[in-house]
């Protein structure tokens, strides 16, 4: 015999749990089921184990950290705003903090804070949450859908999937929601990792390893040899850095990396780093000159102060002149390789680390079969899908939980109307 259920969500994750909690508040008899022994599990790791869980701006914020995929998510946040997030954990016991840039953490710094609160309005709802139990077949059945796992068949009336990507592995996130998005008739936009670090061959650059710079500007462009002036930026962004002993990490580079594992041969691109990004060349020439005037003698090393000293020691070095010359010696077209050198270094890329170490996924269930206003599939009546299994990827700062949360709360809510 079949267990029926008015409602089952597939998924434990920020968009699965919000999601049948909401529906269950609304009086539909729902199940959660998750395939491993905790729910949330990417929850646990993400930022740190401390877990952005939104960013201090509007909906209007929001949707732009998204791009052209952003307008989808306008019914969703309308639904569910950052402030209406910002209240459910409040409520939950979870007090929270706005960091420098917006970002949005719980005061504790605790993800497990973050997790707990879900798991908790789970439990107070009514909703059965069903861990260790993976999902194996998801099917039509009438006017309903059979589900099944390893242990029972199940009958809804409504099916919400939010199983995730495939970035973090680790967690879980396989990308099986995928098979049954197109065994129902879906596209799939080729998933694909983002905000992920970026890797490069440079030796200069991995004995730079542990430097950290709290704001630059990253561009990557294809083609930008040092003869190539100003060549087209694939994409933008400027924030927090760190030199690790593969490559690049940090907030910048990991905006940037859906535009390298976007590109058909990511090896042809060069990542180019404005290190004062507050600074005009013009401003920093004057400023550089008059060191120069002032002290003299000191050395060569000494002459970008602005930056960290193992980086101000490089950026000479790889302008072509000898650390060890003093400031009063240099000739102008000598200053002016180091301003270049500061305001527009190229670093070849040799890719990514992939889905490894990517926080979310590019690419997914495609937006314009799903009706973004109550997060049901165009193509199956009572189909829904919600979270990061949809074309969905955002900037670094908490948006991607946002577009969890807020596509969760709106299916929850419609898994509940009539229809």
């Amino acid at each position: 015999m079949s267990e029926t259920w008015d409602v089952i969500v597939v998924g434990a994750g920020a968009a699965g749990l919000l999601a049948a909690a909401r529906a269950a508040e609304l009086g539909r008899k729902t199940l959660l089921l998750e395939k491993n022994r905790k729910a949330g599990v990417k929850i646990l790791m993400s930022g740190g184990t401390r877990c952005n869980i939104t960013h201090d701006c509007d909906a209007h914020g929001i949707v732009q950290a998204f791009g052209r995929n952003g307008p989808f998510l306008h019914s969703a946040l309308a639904s569910l705003s950052p402030q209406n997030v910002v209240e459910i954990f409040n409520h939950e016991g979870v007090a929270t903090k706005v960091e420098p840039g917006g970002k949005i953490f719980p005061a504790s710094d605790r993800a497990l804070d973050v997790r707990d609160a879900l798991v908790r309005r789970l439990h107070r709802s009514g909703a059965r949450l069903s861990l260790g139990e993976p999902v194996v077949d998801a099917k039509r059945s009438g006017s309903s859908f059979e589900v099944t796992t390893p242990t029972r068949s199940l009958q809804t009336e409504k099916l919400l999937i939010t199983t995730g990507g495939l970035s973090y592995p680790g967690c879980g996130t396989t990308g099986d929601g995928y098979g049954w998005a197109t065994w129902f008739g879906h596209s799939v936009v080729s998933p694909r990792p983002a905000l992920t670090p970026l890797k490069t061959d440079e030796k200069w650059v991995h004995e730079l390893s542990g430097l950290t710079l709290p704001d630059v500007r990253i561009s990557i462009s294809a083609g930008a040899g040092e003869g190539v002036k100003k060549p087209k930026a694939l994409d933008e962004s400027r924030g927090g850095f760190l030199f690790t002993h593969w490559g690049l990490s940090g907030p910048a580079p990991l905006n940037v990396s859906r535009a390298v594992t976007g590109h058909a041969d990511p090896k042809i691109l060069t990542a180019v780093f404005d290190f004062l990004p507050d600074d005009s060349a013009h401003v920093l020439d004057g400023r550089l000159r008059n060191r120069c005037r002032n002290h003299g003698k000191r050395r060569l090393a000494s002459l970008l102060e602005e930056l960290p000293n193992r980086l101000a020691e490089t950026l000479p070095i790889r302008a072509g002149l000898d650390a060890d010359r003093n400031l009063a010696e240099l000739k102008n077209e000598e200053l002016g390789r180091v301003i270049a050198a500061v305001k527009g270094t190229r670093i070849p890329l040799a890719g990514t680390l992939g889905f490894e170490k990517a926080e979310v996924t590019a690419g997914g269930v495609e937006l314009a079969e799903i009706d973004s206003r109550t997060m049901q599939s165009k193509r199956v009546k009572n189909l829904y899908f919600a979270g990061e299994i949809l074309d969905l990827d955002g900037r670094i700062g908490g948006y991607n939980f946002q577009s969890a949360f807020s596509t969760g709360w709106l299916a929850g809510t419609r898994l509940s109307t009539a229809e």
